[in-house]
């Protein structure tokens, strides 16, 4: 008996999206005290930096918008939102971002970097198009 022939397996039309977990940058973040102003609490966690323009409902932004909190702030970042945390403890979220920003920057981890880079061209890329 002969087989009919294999159908072609439908995509969902969905591609994958760009990778947004990096262990080796985690790790490097962990590595480091709470970056609220001060603060000398631990156990340390990777927090993540949420805004509207970087993550959406259920999906966590990309590890480049990660920060060292301990578990009291990281709660707090969480229930307050990570404006209320710099605020009550004198900072801004400005600041907070400019801190992920240098982890990022300083990351052993060079697939992130390497993501960065390709992120900074494609930005570049569309404003020349502009």
């Amino acid at each position: 008996m002969i087989l009919p022939r294999r159908r072609k397996r439908l995509g969902s039309g969905i591609e994958r999206g760009p990778r947004r977990v990096y262990p080796t940058h985690r790790a490097f973040v962990r590595g480091h005290h709470c970056s609220i102003r001060g603060c000398q609490g631990g156990p340390i966690e990777f927090a993540h930096l949420r805004t509207a323009a970087n993550s959406g409902m259920g999906l966590k932004p990309t590890d480049a918008f990660g920060i060292s909190l301990c578990r009291a702030h990281h709660r707090q970042g969480h229930e307050r939102g990570h404006e209320t945390l710099a605020a009550e403890n004198g900072m801004t979220l400005e600041q907070l971002h400019a801190i992920a920003a240098e982890f990022a920057r300083r990351t052993p981890d060079k697939a992130l970097r390497a993501a960065m880079r390709l992120g900074a061209e494609l930005a570049r890329e569309g404003a020349d198009a502009v």
